[in-house]
């Protein structure tokens, strides 16, 4: 999202949507309103009310639209069907896999976290990740040799110019390449570029030229691409996501199974976290080798603290322990496959997914997910940093696997689900369409809803963030390593008729 300053030059154009953004302070980097935690609070209250049982759920889902009604298959403005979306809203696709990059490249595969800049002229800029893996990959980040990090990295990002007013694709070009699986991220200090995440520690022995599992900074800025440098004092790990809070400490979450981690780097600059800091991991104070997966209360507060790791950059190729085993082994905290985060309106609490968390499991076996909230100490009048579970997921008609989410211009949460469980449900929304990635909304009510349901494959949705005026919303269908198979997409509407 776009600074404060740029935002105020452009609210006489749209006054309602964006003096709101104005009034309410969402800027650059996910920042959370206070209508978030009363959609939140509506939430849990609504949980505990009982509407979690199956038969209360079903009656409660019929009148679940949140005022933007059923959702209907819409097409783009080539005419093709992807989405269905409520009546009224209209999208655009583009750079798509395998379509021209420019200079004979083709744009790569599995488009993935994402978020907006203000870009040249009057244009929307996207940072967006791509979660290429294989050496031998079919639509690799391509890039000049001698910027990337690794030569047979095939992963990276690339950078996107976005005309609001056409709603058509100006350039894209890489930014950042020889790295692999980058999957998430997050704003930097001050908003001023993009951490983009390894979300492996492959190395060596796995047939590339460096170990990897770290973290790259992607100025915003920059108009080509830029050299590809691992910030190894944030730690060796499988990282998903990362977002620096006012402060400039940079919190973390890893996707490692039922062994996963919550972190954050306390950099010695917080305008430079190449220049080294401390890597540390959440654990529950009073409850050392907390596991926080299943059993958890909506809304209890446990009191938190951090314990050193003091090697984040293991030699896992000589048995050393991991990142996750060295704060496990300190009391850290587990979770089962930590993903998207979120930066709170005060500038320091942290919003973050647990993608198959919960007590209540799916046919996989796995919860269907939760959303968690970080309060650091002294942020609301308390001594002492706690942890929150705000949101937990109660069936897959709910809402199935969480990966990236953001808070909207509205203080709702917009969650893009991963991983759609083929058991034949129907969408309550979606007549006639069963199963299915979607983008879930939270509002004001507590209840959550569908607002978009991905009609064309069974790629998940990832990287949603909005325009700084809050008039697009611009998300990602992963794909696979097909032509044609990801793609960005802006959506947009009448987004006052509902709570996002």
């Amino acid at each position: 999202m776009q600074h404060g300053d740029q935002l105020a030059k452009r609210d006489a154009a749209v006054p309602s949507r964006r003096s709101f953004l104005k009034g309410s302070g969402l800027l650059a980097g996910g920042v959370v309103t206070s209508g978030t935690l009363g959609a939140l609070a509506a939430h849990t209250a609504w949980a505990q009310g009982g509407h979690h049982d199956k038969d209360k759920d079903d009656r409660a889902r019929r009148g679940r639209r949140s005022d933007y009604g059923d959702l209907h298959p819409a097409a783009d403005q080539d005419g093709k069907y992807f989405l269905a979306l409520p009546r009224r809203f209209k999208y655009v696709t583009f750079s798509k896999t395998g379509e021209a990059l420019g200079r004979g490249l083709l744009v790569p595969a599995r488009h993935d976290g994402m978020a907006t800049f203000d870009g040249p002229g009057r244009t929307i800029r996207l940072i967006r990740n791509h979660e290429v893996t294989a050496i031998n990959a079919p639509f690799p980040v391509p890039g000049p040799a001698a910027l990337k990090y690794d030569a047979k990295g095939t992963g990276g990002c690339t950078t996107l110019d976005f005309d609001p007013k056409s709603k058509k694709l100006v350039r894209h070009f890489v930014s950042i390449a020889g790295t692999i699986n980058n999957c998430s991220g997050g704003w930097s200090w001050r908003n001023t570029g993009w951490f983009t995440c390894e979300e492996n520690v492959s190395g060596i022995k796995n047939g590339y030229d460096k170990p990897h599992g770290y973290v790259y900074f992607v100025p915003a800025w920059a108009n080509s691409a830029v050299h590809a440098v691992p910030i190894k004092g944030m730690g060796r790990f499988s990282h998903e996501a990362a977002v620096a809070d006012e402060r400039g400490i940079i919190y973390m979450t890893e996707d490692s199974g039922n062994t996963s981690g919550f972190y954050r780097y306390v950099p010695n600059r917080r305008d430079n976290p190449a220049a080294g800091g401390t890597l540390e991991m959440l654990a529950v104070k009073g409850n050392p080798t907390a596991t926080l997966i299943v059993g958890q209360t909506v809304g209890a507060r446990l009191p938190a603290e951090w314990v050193n790791i003091d090697f984040p950059d293991p030699n896992l190729e000589g048995g050393a322990q991991t990142c996750s085993q060295q704060g496990r082994a300190k009391g850290g905290a587990w979770f089962n496959r930590l993903e998207g985060v979120f930066r709170g309106e005060d500038g320091r609490s942290i919003f973050f997914a647990s993608t198959s968390g919960g007590t209540v499991k799916g046919p996989d076996g796995d919860g269907y997910g939760q959303l968690w909230h970080y309060v650091p100490g002294d942020d609301y009048y308390q001594d002492e940093d706690q942890l929150v579970l705000v949101f937990e997921s109660s069936s897959g008609k709910v809402l199935e696997s969480p990966d990236n989410f953001c808070i909207t211009p509205n203080g709702g949460i917009l969650f893009c689900e991963d991983d759609a469980v083929s058991d034949g449900d129907p969408l309550p929304l979606a007549p006639g369409i069963t199963d299915g990635n979607r983008l879930i909304g939270l509002g004001s009510k507590g209840e959550p809803f569908e607002f978009a349901v991905n009609i064309f494959s069974d790629s998940e949705f990832a990287g949603a963030c909005f325009s700084a005026d809050g008039e697009i919303l611009f998300v990602n269908v992963q794909g696979g390593d097909t032509a044609g198979s990801g793609m960005t997409l802006a959506i947009w509407g009448p987004w006052e008729r509902g709570p996002l």
